[in-house]
């Protein structure tokens, strides 16, 4: 499995805007600048983001975005889906099928029950992991730093 690195970026802007004070909003270029993205790539996540009603975009010369949900109620799966869809992870090519010279090659395959339970797994535990849970992370000794310098790198950034 691949994950695109969209989904990060994501995680990580909206990780961004969970730092916003209360009624502040942080532009789009500046969270893709931080994140060394591209402008017109990142926009397209961030409207992605909007439409699935995780973040919400405040238009005008002092608008940018901020989370629309609590960080508690955004779970890194609900980023993933946001970004990459709703899909399977994985669909039978019917190999095994064609194989064994099957009637129906389609609905025959060995793995299916392997990778349906291996994706419940996965998305069980992405659903558990929230920014909240992130965010706490980012407060432990290894971050401490970094992450005061990403909060004055906020304050300069932030239009109120």
């Amino acid at each position: 499995m691949h994950m695109k690195p969209g989904v990060e970026q994501s995680v990580y802007a909206v990780l961004l805007l969970n730092m916003l004070p209360e009624k502040a909003v942080l532009p789009g270029e500046a969270i893709s600048q931080q994140l060394g993205t591209s402008p017109t790539y990142f926009q397209k996540l961030l409207r992605k983001l909007v439409s699935a009603g995780l973040i919400t975009s405040v238009p005008g010369v002092k608008g940018g975005f901020k989370l629309k949900k609590k960080p508690e109620d955004i779970s890194v799966f609900d980023i993933y889906v946001a970004i990459e869809g709703q899909q399977s992870l994985y669909s039978s090519s019917g190999v095994l099928g064609d194989l064994l010279e099957l009637d129906e090659p389609e609905r025959c395959c060995l793995l299916t029950d392997l990778m349906v339970e291996a994706e419940d797994a996965w998305r069980s535990r992405m659903e558990l992991e929230t920014i909240f849970s992130l965010s706490l992370k980012m407060q432990e000794e290894r971050f401490q730093k970094k992450t005061t310098e990403l909060t004055d790198w906020l304050a300069e950034k932030l239009v109120r």
